[in-house]
């Protein structure tokens, strides 16, 4: 068989192995560059590449900032904005809820700003007395839609403008692509305001906390002050003591300090009663702690005491632009510049960024290295390497051909549909990062085959364009 037939192979198994989902994405992004070097199609430097392309890079970057954002609060200050800005009436409520969602996506990612923002459209869904699907649903509509109103705002649109550049023309700039990204967004919220029957009405038995108000919730609960119990350095929490903890016996007293002098006990419950005097703790007991964040999340993570809430998930909803925030959109502001005017390339610019975010102290190692979806960045890596062998081997080149004979007659705009067509059942099948990766050597040799651009209208040619297979027509824009 040639190297064509075995990469198509190879691509039909792992839409097979993506669409049974019997095997994690990421096991099947590992397994189809390791098929394409077993099978002779790849050397083992070309089928492993992938992971060290600096798109790769590129988009880890991209998911350290977005924990910034969300680890500085920034996302809990956009979500009160949010609160008291959407007001009760549905459409008002929607449109604010959508538009900041698309701009927060932008900025980040889908996957980073609906996370961020569930807790708060959940919150919002409630106290507006709606249901949480009726909120949610267009929220995660317009995240995609959002996705490309900016070049950050998707690892596809990278990945797209990556295989521009590798073809000989320019990037795509930052603003490229909201030439289509504003209308889709315009669209999507219309749809959701003029087509409600679209979205369901459904209320999940168990919903997300609201932590929003959580400092005043333990001042009223712990009959404590709440004024400046959870402030952007230090925070509270409450504790309960598990059975067969070390401290079961320990005496305790309010104003008492731990060990380590970082914590402090504010109150004492016992079988829920408040404790004034002083206490031996026995199983159940609950303490309400208050120190700086990091001491709490130390306790936490210690065992001895099990956190009713987790100090980091309360720091970051309840303490709207936080410790580093100012840091955070200083680094986002620069990074922006440098991207909008493409004088370093993006891969330098995100890992600048994130690098910064690291050394000001915004995020510690570890919380970076939690804040990158390993997944995405696994499946993209292993899956450039298909797009590569597609390339190379010409299966690019075959499907291409097949598409064209079948709709090239028709023109371009029959090619486009088709390719929008085949990469849309595709997507429902596989990821759309994966999809973007199979899809676009098959759109390039399409376009060139048919003698058109493969770069949008808007977008500057390729400098050294390769020269038209078919003689049908003249090279034209689509």
């Amino acid at each position: 068989m040639t190297d064509a037939v075995l990469t198509l192979i190879i691509l039909g198994l792992a839409v097979v192995l993506f669409a049974v989902d019997r095997l994690p994405v990421a096991g099947v992004a590992l397994i189809v560059p390791l098929a394409l070097w077993g099978t002779g199609v790849l050397d083992l430097g070309e089928a492993v590449g992938g992971f060290g392309d600096p798109v790769v890079l590129f988009i880890a970057s991209l998911f350290v900032v977005s924990e910034a954002l969300d680890a500085s609060g920034v996302t809990a200050w956009v979500g009160n904005f949010v609160i008291e800005h959407g007001g009760q009436g549905r459409a008002r409520l929607l449109v604010v809820i959508m538009v900041t969602v698309a701009v927060l996506t932008a900025l980040i990612s889908p996957n980073g700003a609906v996370a961020a923002m569930t807790p708060v459209v959940v919150v919002i869904a409630l106290r507006s007395g709606r249901s949480p699907s009726e909120m949610l649903l267009p929220t995660a509509f317009a995240a995609h839609a959002g996705s490309l109103l900016l070049l950050t705002g998707s690892p596809v649109t990278v990945l797209a403008s990556d295989a521009i550049a590798d073809q000989g023309g320019r990037q795509l700039g930052l603003l490229d692509i909201a030439l289509i990204g504003g209308p889709l967004l315009v669209f999507t919220i219309a749809v959701v305001l003029f087509v409600p029957r679209l979205i369901p009405h459904r209320t999940a038995p168990g919903v997300l906390r609201d932590l929003g108000e959580h400092g005043a919730l333990l001042g009223r609960h712990y009959g404590v002050g709440t004024e400046d119990l959870l402030s952007k350095a230090e925070g509270a929490a409450e504790f309960i003591v598990p059975p067969r903890s070390p401290l079961v016996g320990d005496p305790v007293y309010r104003g008492m300090h731990n060990e380590a002098g970082d914590l402090v006990v504010v109150a004492i419950h016992h079988k829920g009663t408040d404790v004034q005097e002083r206490h031996s703790l026995v199983a159940g007991d609950t303490l309400l702690l208050r120190g700086p964040w990091e001491a709490l999340e130390a306790m936490a993570a210690r065992g001895e005491l099990i956190a009713v809430d987790a100090p980091e998930a309360v720091r970051r909803q309840a303490v709207p632009l936080g410790r580093g925030a100012r840091r955070t959109l200083a680094v986002l502001a620069g990074m922006v510049i440098l991207l909008a005017t493409g004088l370093v390339p993006p891969p330098v610019v995100g890992i600048v960024a994130a690098l910064l975010l690291v050394v000001l102290g915004v995020l510690s190692v570890e919380q970076a290295y939690h804040g990158i979806s390993w997944t995405t960045v696994i499946l993209v890596g292993g899956m450039l390497s298909l797009s590569a062998a597609m390339q190379s081997s010409g299966a690019a080149g075959m499907l291409a051909e097949a598409l064209v004979t079948l709709v090239g007659d028709a023109g371009p705009y029959a090619l486009l549909a088709g390719m929008f067509v085949i990469t849309a059942v595709l997507g429902q099948l596989i990821s759309n990062t994966a999809t973007a990766l199979v899809m676009i050597p098959i759109g390039i040799s399409a376009a060139e085959q048919l003698g058109v651009s493969y770069v949008p209208s808007w977008s500057p040619s390729p400098s050294s364009p390769p020269a038209p297979s078919s003689p049908r027509s003249p090279r034209r824009r689509i």
